[in-house]
C-alpha cells in the first residue's frame, strides 16, 4: 500500500487547467426563458455542466471506475468538533442506574382484573382480551412493548369515554386516536408513558404538531439529576439516509423524529457512522432495537447536557472504493492519485446539492428569490426523471385531479415537502406561500441555499478559466493573514448563512452532509499590488463569496458571473423583490468557501478481486464482527496475503469459473464540512459523478 500525506510545505506548482468552452458559451446552458414551464425543467436529469462543474486541476488524462457499485464502496465516519472520528465499536447499553431503569415500577407486580372486566363492559370482549394481552406483556418485563391500536370506532363520544377510562385507571398509560381503516372511523392507541405527561394540559403541545406527529417528543420526565438529560450514540447505517434511519427509531421508541439531534446528513447510498443525540432515553431502550433494525446500528452510548445542533462537526472521513478500473496503464492511475493528494481538486459543491435525480434545487431557488410562489410549490410537486412508478402516477392524480386526500394516501411519507405542501394547501387552498411554509424550514431553506451553490459553482470555473489554478491574482478574495486581520476595514465575518443552518436536508438525501458554509472567524480582503508583490497569500487562500448581504465580491471579472448569471434567472442580488425574508439573499448574511481543497490524511492502494459481491473495505460493523467471531480468509479481501493471491491470478483464470482478477482503487482521506468527496473522484477519473452515468458503468 501507498500512503500520502498532506505536507504544510506544499505548493500549488503544477496546476494546469482542462480545456474549457469559450467565454461566451460558459453560461449559455443557462440564459432559459422565464416562462419555461417548470414540468420541463424538472423532468431534466441533472448534469455536472448543469451546475457549473466544469474544469479539473490536472490535465492527466482520467481512467475508468464505478463509484458506488455496492453502497459499502462509499464509507463515511464523522469527524467531531475534536478532530476526532465517529465509529461504532460497541452496540452494548452500559450499566444503568436502578433508578433509572425502572420505568414500570408501580405496576410490574400489580393484577388488573377488576379494570379489565370494567373495560370489557365499556368496550367489548375484544378489546378487552387486546387490553389484558398489552398488559401482561408489561407486567411480564417486556422492552420496547408496541403501542396497542384498539378495535376501531366512529362514535366520537365513546371514544371520549374510552380516553377518560384510561386516564383514570391506568395513569401509567397514555392514549390517542390514530385514523382508523377508512374515513369514517378512528382507533384509539395505547402506549406505555414513559414520560409521565399525564400531568400535562390538555393543550401541552400545539394541535398542528399533535396531528401528524401522535408520539411524545420529549422522553421521559422521571430523570436522575446526576445524568445528562441527552443520550448520545453512535448511528451506523448502511443504504439510508439520516432522516429516513431516525424516523424509524423514533417510530419504534413511540417518540418524534424531532426529538433526535445530529450535526449533519450523510449520503445515502453509503455506509456511515455519526452522532446523535435524544432528549431523556434510556440507552438499554436503544440497545435492544439492534435486533429488530436492518441495516442500522446503534452503539457507544452515553449521555451529555447538550443536543447535537446541526454544523457541530469539523469534516468526514470518507473509505471510497472505485471498482472496475481500467486505464491504459497503471502508471496513469498512479500518477493521477499522486496529483490528487499534493495538488487536491476544485472544490465544487457536488450534484447532490442540486438534487440530482429529483427536484433541480436551484431552479426552485430562483422562483422563490423571485417571489414565484406557485410555480416553486408545482416545480415540487410535478412527476420527475428516474422515481418509482407508484410516486410517479400519484404525482400525475394530483395534477390531472386536485384531490389532495387521494395524493396524500399515495405518497409515501418521506416525500416530507410533497406532503407538507399538500396538507397547508388542504388547510388554506390557493394560498401557496403559506404552503412553502409548511415545509420544515431546514427542507425549505435548501432550495435559496442551492441556488447559491450554483452561483458558486460558475465562479470557480471562471476563476479557473479566466486565472488558472497556479498562483494568486490581483482581486481574488482571500482570507486575511497577519495585521491584515487587524487592518482590513471592508474584511467581513464568514459566518455562512444568518440562521447558521445551511441545510440541505431532502428527503431523496441528496447530499452527503448539511453545514454552514466556511464558519470560521476569519476575515476577507481584496488581494492588492502590495499583497502580490509580498507574496503573502498563496492559491490555498483563495476564497469566493456564496451570495449574501454581507459579503464582498472579488475585485476583478469574476465579480460579474454572479450579477451576470442572476440577472439572466430575474434575481436580484442586491435588492430583494419581496418581503419574504426568509427566501431573500439580501437577507442572508452569505458565506465564503474555499476555492481549492486537498484531501488531508490521504492514503490508497490498489487492490486485485475476482468477487464483485465481497467488499473490499471494512465497516465499523465488520470489525465488531470480526471481534467476535473470527472470519474466514474468504470474508474479507483487504488483508495483504488476499491481495498478493488475486494479483497472481491477473494474467490468468482461477479455478473456480474462469473469471479474471479485476483492479480496484482504494481511497481513504479526510475533508473538511461541506466538502464533497465525490468532487475529489471526478479530478481522479475525469467523468461525471452522475448517478445515471455511474449506473451505465454498472450495466
Amino acid at each position: 500500500m501507498q500512503m500520502l500525506h498532506r505536507q504544510p510545505g506544499w505548493r500549488f506548482s503544477a496546476y494546469l487547467v482542462q480545456p474549457l468552452p469559450k467565454p461566451h458559451n460558459l453560461l449559455k446552458p443557462y440564459l432559459r426563458k422565464a416562462t419555461e414551464s417548470s414540468q420541463t425543467l424538472a423532468m431534466k436529469s441533472i448534469e455536472e455542466a448543469d451546475v457549473g462543474i466544469l474544469c479539473y486541476i490536472s490535465q492527466l488524462p482520467g481512467f475508468r471506475g464505478v463509484l458506488k457499485q455496492r453502497y459499502s464502496d462509499f464509507i463515511v465516519n464523522e469527524v467531531d468538533s475534536d478532530g476526532s472520528v465517529v465509529h461504532l465499536t460497541s452496540l452494548d447499553a452500559p450499566p444503568e442506574d436502578d433508578e433509572n431503569k425502572m420505568e414500570t415500577t408501580d405496576h410490574s407486580f400489580k393484577s388488573y382484573t377488576s379494570e379489565i372486566e370494567s373495560f370489557k363492559s365499556l368496550a367489548g370482549q375484544c378489546n378487552a382480551e387486546l387490553l389484558k394481552a398489552f398488559l401482561d406483556q408489561i407486567i411480564s418485563g417486556v422492552e420496547d412493548v408496541s403501542p396497542l391500536v384498539l378495535c376501531p370506532d366512529a362514535d366520537k363520544s365513546h371514544r371520549t369515554e374510552m380516553h377518560k377510562f384510561f386516564k383514570e385507571k391506568f395513569k401509567f398509560l397514555v392514549t390517542d386516536t390514530v385514523d382508523g381503516p377508512d374515513a369514517s372511523t378512528k382507533c384509539i392507541r395505547v402506549r406505555l408513558n414513559s414520560g409521565n405527561n399525564q400531568k400535562r394540559g390538555r393543550n401541552s403541545r400545539k394541535r398542528k404538531d399533535r396531528s401528524d406527529k401522535p408520539f411524545d417528543s420529549r422522553g421521559s420526565d422521571d430523570w436522575s439529576e446526576h445524568v445528562g438529560k441527552f443520550l448520545r450514540f453512535h448511528l451506523y447505517k448502511e443504504n439510508k439516509d439520516t432522516q429516513e434511519a431516525l424516523q424509524l427509531i423514533g417510530k419504534m421508541l413511540g417518540i418524534q423524529q424531532r426529538s433526535f439531534g445530529f450535526a449533519g446528513t450523510k449520503d445515502k447510498r453509503s455506509v456511515s457512522t455519526q452522532r446523535v443525540t435524544v432528549f431523556k432515553q434510556h440507552a438499554s431502550r436503544l440497545a435492544a432495537l439492534n435486533e429488530r433494525l436492518i441495516g442500522i446500528k446503534v452503539g457507544d452510548f452515553g449521555h451529555v447536557n447538550e443536543e447535537l445542533l446541526l454544523g457541530q462537526l469539523s469534516g468526514n472521513r470518507f473509505t471510497v472504493t472505485l471498482r472496475g478500473v481500467v486505464a491504459d496503464s497503471e502508471d496513469i492511475i498512479k500518477a493521477s492519485v499522486i496529483s490528487l493528494g499534493k495538488n487536491g481538486f476544485i472544490n465544487y459543491f457536488g450534484l447532490q446539492r442540486f438534487g440530482s435525480g429529483s427536484v433541480p434545487t436551484q431552479i426552485v431557488g430562483a422562483a422563490l428569490l423571485r417571489g414565484e410562489w406557485k410555480e416553486a410549490v408545482n416545480m415540487i410537486l410535478d412527476a420527475r426523471e428516474g422515481e418509482r412508478d407508484s410516486i410517479r402516477q400519484a404525482r400525475e392524480y394530483y395534477r390531472e385531479s386536485d384531490d389532495i386526500e387521494g395524493t396524500l394516501r399515495q405518497l409515501p411519507r418521506y416525500l416530507v415537502a410533497e406532503r407538507a405542501i399538500l396538507q397547508c394547501l388542504k388547510k388554506c387552498p390557493g394560498n401557496y406561500l403559506q404552503a412553502l411554509k409548511g415545509i420544515p424550514r431546514t427542507l425549505r431553506m435548501m432550495y435559496v441555499h442551492s441556488y447559491q451553490s450554483y452561483l458558486w459553482n460558475h465562479a470557480a470555473s471562471v476563476r479557473v478559466q479566466k486565472y488558472g489554478t497556479t498562483q494568486v491574482v490581483l482581486g481574488d478574495l482571500v482570507y486575511c493573514k497577519g495585521k491584515d486581520i487587524e487592518r482590513s476595514s471592508e474584511a467581513l465575518s464568514s459566518s455562512g448563512y444568518e440562521d447558521g443552518s445551511c441545510n440541505e436536508i431532502d428527503h431523496c438525501s441528496i447530499q452527503e452532509e448539511i453545514l454552514p458554509e466556511e464558519r470560521d472567524s476569519v476575515s476577507v480582503k481584496a488581494v492588492n499590488a502590495e499583497d502580490l508583490a509580498a507574496g503573502t497569500y498563496t492559491i490555498d487562500d483563495v476564497v469566493l463569496p456564496l451570495p449574501g448581504s454581507r459579503v464582498i465580491y472579488p475585485a476583478n471579472d469574476v465579480a460579474e458571473v454572479y450579477h451576470n448569471l442572476a440577472s439572466k434567472d430575474n434575481v436580484n442580488l442586491i435588492e430583494s423583490v419581496h418581503n419574504v425574508k426568509e427566501f431573500s439573499i439580501t437577507c442572508m448574511s452569505g458565506g465564503y468557501r474555499r476555492v481549492f481543497q486537498k484531501p488531508l490524511d490521504f492514503e490508497w492502494e490498489m487492490i486485485r478481486y475476482t468477487d464483485g459481491n465481497i467488499p473490499l473495505a471494512e465497516t465499523d460493523l465488520d470489525i465488531i464482527s470480526k471481534s467476535k467471531h473470527e472470519l474466514t480468509k474468504e470474508d474479507i479481501l483487504t488483508n495483504q496475503d488476499k491481495d498478493e493471491t488475486l494479483l497472481t491470478e491477473r494474467e490468468g483464470k482461477n479455478d473456480e469459473g474462469g473469471i479474471k482478477a479485476q483492479l480496484a482503487l482504494k481511497l481513504s482521506f479526510t475533508l473538511p464540512a461541506s466538502c464533497y468527496a465525490t468532487m475529489a473522484i471526478r479530478e481522479l477519473l475525469k467523468t461525471s459523478t452522475s448517478v445515471a452515468f455511474h449506473k451505465t458503468l454498472n450495466a
